[in-house]
């Protein structure tokens, strides 16, 4: 049986890594291929083309890519349209994979989405294009099956694959370590950068004690980051995330799949989320939820800051920074820890049951 896939981001392909593990366990003959990064091929997809091919973030800066990007999405269906698979598996990335759900369904092939898109944030009628797309949604988070129930569309709560890598830390003794993460698009990083390293300065004039690392999500960009802090007394590295939070007493963060690998470890965090000027403009009129952070959608409350656009500046970043450092923040910490109790599902066990029942229907 052959299963293609597709993620198009750094964060679809940690999430899709578990899914493609879980379905070479439960079916070892199973042959899965597609659209894969590092950590899926390493669980045993078949690259076809590799995630890097699409992986932008922002309006504008897509625009920049788009040619490439349309080029590859029609590789995409027509490989697929002459090769058919017995399911497409469309991972998060919605507005370059349902396009490519559309046609093979209209072609016969059965498909599911893995990754619910921000239905609940914005753009809510997209919930038409999803139908037409998509035979069957996998939902990471409980809220989302409700929408999708009420709108007639099959979708399935499997909880989310990362919480059955990572829970709560225990026993943190206070460190004056703090974590920069400034994401893992190149536009992202360049653009939040800047207003981190000056929160750190300002950070260092106050307490010269804490002390400061940045964790990026791979080495591509390391060497223009190195010489961005050069001067400064942070310690870099890549891929080593987890490890690095664990051991932090805060993480400033970029709004993504990042902030809930924070909030599964119970870390203390400000998340940052700036966009260029033309792509904010566009995604503000957009918005439908007052929480852009998924911790705080998920507890449904202001639990930990959210700073957007204009207001993730150096200045306002070290404010927030400063209270949370010197605070005893044991409360905010048990908040945190309900996001484990409420994502640890089994996920990657439970969303390839899914996919097997789905394809003996």
């Amino acid at each position: 049986m052959k299963i293609a896939i597709s993620a198009a981001e750094t964060s679809g392909d940690l999430v899709a890594s578990s899914l493609v593990s879980a379905l070479k366990l439960s079916r070892p003959d199973f042959e899965i291929e597609g659209l894969a990064g590092d950590k899926m091929i390493d669980a045993g997809c078949k690259r076809l083309w590799h995630t890097d091919q699409v992986n932008v973030m922002g309006i504008s800066e897509v625009l920049k890519k788009l040619p490439s990007i349309l080029k590859l999405r029609r590789s995409i269906i027509q490989y697929y349209s002459s090769n058919r698979p017995d399911v497409f598996i469309g991972v998060d990335s919605p507005d370059f994979n349902f396009k490519i759900e559309r046609k093979l369904r209209k072609k016969g092939v059965r498909t599911v989405h893995f990754v619910s898109p921000s239905v609940w944030a914005w753009r809510a009628n997209r919930i038409k294009k999803i139908k037409k797309s998509a035979d069957l949604m996998l939902c990471l988070f409980p809220f989302e099956v409700d929408f999708y129930h009420n709108h007639n569309q099959k979708a399935v709560f499997i909880g989310h694959p990362l919480a059955e890598k990572l829970k709560p830390r225990k026993k943190h003794t206070p460190n004056k370590q703090v974590l920069l993460m400034p994401g893992s698009r190149e536009d992202e990083i360049k653009t939040l950068l800047p207003e981190l390293l000056s929160a750190a300065k300002l950070m260092h004039q106050k307490d010269p004690e804490i002390q400061f690392s940045l964790s990026l999500a791979n080495e591509k960009l390391k060497d223009w980051v190195k010489d961005k802090i050069q001067g400064l007394d942070i310690v870099l590295s890549s891929g080593d995330a987890h490890e690095k939070i664990r051991n932090s007493d805060l993480v400033i963060v970029a709004s993504g799949t990042a902030t809930l690998e924070v909030a599964l470890l119970a870390v203390p965090m400000i998340v940052v989320y700036k966009l260029s000027k033309v792509s904010y403009q566009i995604v503000k009129r957009l918005l439908n939820t007052k929480n852009i952070s998924l911790p705080n959608k998920i507890l449904g409350g202001d639990i930990v800051p959210e700073l957007i656009q204009n207001d993730a500046n150096g200045e306002n970043i070290f404010e927030h920074a400063m209270k949370l450092i010197e605070s005893d923040n044991a409360k905010l910490v048990k908040e945190l820890e309900k996001i484990y109790g409420l994502l640890n599902h089994k996920a990657s066990t439970k969303s390839a049951e899914a996919i097997i029942e789905f394809l003996h229907e």
